[in-house]
């Protein structure tokens, strides 16, 4: 089933706030390295300090959520299928570019045990969930362009981990382009957007290129996003 997207255009301006949060290094084998273990630096970033009070509670990164075993294991399972699949360069709706995904309903134990963690971090108890898990391959090359998503497929919260790479992912409100987030997602993260931050901004994987936080290079490499959603109430 591919995602159903709606792109929004917008404009963007440098990032001046910062975000009271923590942040890892990720693994020295992402080519993202952005401070040692401890280093006060924020994960998210925006326009200003009253627009991160006011959605900073909606937005979240979870650095080292998954290990490197755990990370394999997902690899494991999905290499096989992804790699019967080319990229593709031209989404349907124009919002992905450079892409393969599927979507899984059966995981082995040690995937299915990183998932339950997932669900009970992410969605309330009791919170009708997506039967399949969706998992999106972008290219070293590839990127997301700035979307919302359906409100017709998807409820109020969606919770992603971030396999191979560190990458950015940009908020920006959708009548309001003066107002956005970037934040950073380091490899093997857990991230999670909820409520505003999923229907009253897009939200973007930014390309190589521009893979910019706070003024520093993230250099983005092939990534694996596997997803998580509740279903619209």
């Amino acid at each position: 089933m591919k995602l159903l997207l709606a792109v929004v255009k917008r404009l963007h301006r440098p990032a001046v706030c910062c975000s009271p949060r923590r942040a890892l290094s990720s693994c020295a084998g992402s080519g993202g390295l952005l401070a040692a273990e401890g280093t006060d630096t924020a994960l998210v970033v925006g326009s200003s300090q009253e627009l991160l009070h006011r959605i900073g509670s909606q937005v979240e990164v979870r650095t080292g959520f998954i290990s490197e075993e755990e990370e394999e294991a997902f690899l494991r399972e999905l290499e096989l299928g992804l790699k019967k699949k080319r990229y593709q360069f031209d989404h349907w709706d124009d919002a992905i570019h450079g892409y393969r995904e599927t979507e899984r309903v059966r995981w082995g134990a040690e995937c299915e045990e990183v998932l339950t963690r997932v669900r009970s971090i992410a969605f309330a108890e009791g919170s009708p969930l997506l039967g399949p898990v969706h998992v999106l391959d972008l290219d070293k090359t590839g990127y997301i362009k700035p979307h919302i998503d359906s409100v017709k497929f998807c409820g109020t919260t969606i919770a992603g981990l971030s396999l191979l790479s560190d990458s950015i992912m940009r908020l920006v409100k959708e009548d309001a382009s003066s107002e956005w987030l970037d934040m950073l997602l380091p490899r093997r993260s857990l991230y999670i957007l909820r409520d505003q931050a999923r229907y009253d901004f897009t939200h973007e994987i930014l390309k190589d290129e521009e893979s910019v936080f706070n003024g520093q290079k993230v250099p983005r490499q092939r990534r694996i996003a596997v997803i998580c959603r509740n279903l619209p109430g």
